[in-house]
C-alpha cells in the first residue's frame, strides 16, 4: 500500500485524544456547563473546546499524519515537526481552559490566558498545516479524497484565527468594533467553520479512502463526489462571505448561511449515495464491525443537516440537541468506529510487519473481538439517541444519566483499544514470534517501519 510507512506519533495523538474524549463526557455527566449552564457561559465554552480541540481536533491531525501520505502515495513532508505541534495544541488548550475558567470567576486567573492558549493554539496547528499542506502540494495533480482534505484544512485556518480574535476580544487584550462585532454575531461561524468545514469535510475525505480500502472497492471517482466537493467549496466559499459581512456590519448574513446550510444538505446527500455506491461495489462480502458503525454515523450526519435547515430547530435546546446528534453522532461516531480498525490495522504492521513473509503472522481481524465490540457501539449509539432526545425535551436530569452511560461505552471501547496494541485478541501461538518488536501502547515509535 503507498504511503504505508508508520508516523511515529499518531498513536500518541490517538491516546491524547481519547483522554480527553473521557474528560468531556466525564464533565457533561457532572453537570458541568450546558445545559447545567448557558450555550454561551464559559463552563459550556470549557466543555466545547475539549471536545472539539482536545478530542476530534488531534484524533483528526493523527489520522491525517497517517493517511495524507496514503491519500496522495508520496512520504509526508515535515514529520519530525508531528511532536512540537502536539505539545504546542496540548498546551494551548489547556491555556485556553484555564482562562475561560478564569472568565466564569470560579477561580482567580490571569484572563490574558485565554489569548496565550489561542497563540498557541495557532503556532501548533499552523505546524500542522504547513507539514499537511507541504505533502499535498508536493503531490499534484490530488486525488478527490485529498482535494477534500485540502478544503478541510482551510477550514481549519479560518477556525483558528476567528478563535484567536474571540480570546483576544474576550479577554480584552484587543479591543475595537470590528472584534466586538465578531464576538457578538461570528461564534455560529466559528463552530460551522470548526465542526462542518475543518472537522467534517475532512472526515468525509479521509472517510473515502478509508472505506474503499477496507471494504476492497474500487477506488472510483464518481460525477456525485465531484458534485459533493463543489457544493461543500461553494457553501465554504458563502461561510467566508458571512465573516465579512459581520466585520462590516453587512446585511444578508443570515440569507447567505441559510444557502450555505443548503448546500451542505445536498453535499451530505451525495456523500450518503457515494457511501452506499462504495458499499454495493465491495468485493469483500461481509462488511466489518468499523463499516457498520461508520454507517450508523453517516446517517446521523444526514439526520442532522436536514433537520439543522429547518429554521425552527436552530434556535435554543433544539440546535444544542443538533449539535449534540452532530459532533457525538456523527463525528465522535466516526471517530470511535474507525479507530477500532486503524488500531489494529497500525498495530498489525508495526508488530507483524517487519516479518510478513519470513513468519507465520494473524490476520488485522484476528487483534479485535468483533462480537464483544458489536454490543459496545450499540449501547453507545444507544446513548447518543437517547441524550439527544433528553436535549430536545429539556431533560437535563436525565441527559446526565444517558450520557454516562455513554461514557461507559466508550471507555468499553477504548478498552477494546488497549486490547489491540497489547496484541491480547491474538492466537497464543501467533501473538509474539522471536523476530517482533511489541508495540508501545501509545508512545511514539523508536524507528519508521513499513
Amino acid at each position: 500500500m503507498p504511503g504505508a510507512t508508520l508516523s511515529r506519533w499518531t498513536m500518541s495523538y490517538f491516546a491524547a485524544a481519547c483522554l480527553m474524549l473521557v474528560v468531556g463526557q466525564g464533565l457533561m455527566a457532572a453537570g458541568f456547563g450546558y445545559p447545567a449552564a448557558a450555550i454561551g457561559a464559559p463552563e459550556t465554552l470549557v466543555l466545547v473546546h475539549v471536545v472539539a480541540i482536545g478530542w476530534l481536533s488531534l484524533l483528526m491531525v493523527g489520522a491525517l499524519l497517517q493517511f495524507v501520505p496514503v491519500l496522495v502515495g508520496r512520504p509526508l513532508v515535515g514529520g519530525n515537526y508531528a511532536a512540537p505541534a502536539l505539545l504546542l495544541l496540548i498546551v494551548g488548550l489547556i491555556c485556553l481552559v484555564a482562562g475561560f475558567v478564569a472568565l466564569s470567576g470560579a477561580v482567580d486567573l490571569p484572563l490574558v490566558l485565554l489569548p496565550l492558549g489561542g497563540g498557541a493554539l495557532v503556532a501548533g496547528f499552523g505546524l500542522v498545516l504547513a507539514i499537511l499542506l507541504a505533502s499535498l502540494l508536493a503531490a499534484r495533480p490530488l486525488p478527490l479524497p485529498a482535494r477534500f482534505v485540502a478544503l478541510g484544512l482551510a477550514a481549519l485556518a479560518g477556525t483558528i484565527l476567528l478563535g484567536f480574535c474571540f480570546t483576544l476580544a474576550l479577554s480584552g487584550v484587543g479591543a475595537g468594533s470590528l472584534l466586538d462585532r465578531l464576538v457578538a454575531d461570528g461564534v455560529s461561524l466559528h463552530a460551522t467553520f470548526g465542526l462542518g468545514g475543518w472537522l467534517s469535510v475532512t472526515a468525509i475525505g479521509v472517510s473515502y479512502r478509508l472505506l474503499t480500502m477496507f471494504l476492497l472497492a474500487p477506488e472510483k471517482e464518481r460525477p456525485t463526489s465531484h458534485a459533493a466537493l463543489q457544493a461543500t467549496g461553494l457553501a465554504m466559499g458563502l461561510l467566508f462571505i458571512c465573516i465579512a459581512t459581520v466585520l462590516f456590519g453587512l446585511s444578508g448574513e443570515a440569507v447567505l448561511f441559510a444557502a450555505a446550510l443548503l448546500l451542505t444538505l445536498v453535499a451530505a446527500l451525495l456523500y450518503g449515495g457515494d457511501v452506499l455506491h462504495i458499499y454495493r461495489a465491495r468485493k469483500r462480502k461481509q462488511a466489518e464491525l468499523n463499516i457498520r458503525a461508520s454507517f450508523i454515523a453517516i446517517a446521523a450526519l444526514l439526520v442532522a443537516i436536514l433537520l439543522v435547515n429547518v429554521p425552527a430547530m436552530r434556535d435554543g435546546d433544539g440546535v444544542a440537541a443538533l449539535v449534540y446528534l452532530f459532533v457525538f453522532g456523527w463525528l465522535t461516531g466516526l471517530g470511535l468506529a474507525q479507530l477500532y480498525k486503524i488500531v489494529a490495522f497500525l498495530t498489525w504492521l508495526e508488530a507483524y510487519g517487519p516479518i510478513m513473509g519470513r513468519a507465520p503472522i494473524p490476520r488485522v481481524q484476528d487483534l479485535v473481538e468483533e462480537s464483544r465490540a458489536r454490543i459496545l457501539f450499540m449501547l453507545y449509539y444507544g446513548a447518543v439517541a437517547a441524550a439527544t432526545l433528553a436535549l430536545f425535551a429539556g431533560a437535563s436530569g436525565l441527559f446526565r444519566i444517558v450520557v454516562f452511560a455513554q461514557l461507559a461505552a466508550t471507555l468499553a471501547i477504548m478498552r477494546e483499544f488497549v486490547r489491540a496494541r497489547r496484541l491480547s485478541a491474538v492466537p497464543a501461538a501467533l501473538r509474539t514470534p522471536a523476530a517482533i518488536v511489541p508495540p508501545n501502547l501509545f508512545l511514539p515509535l523508536t524507528t519508521s517501519r513499513r
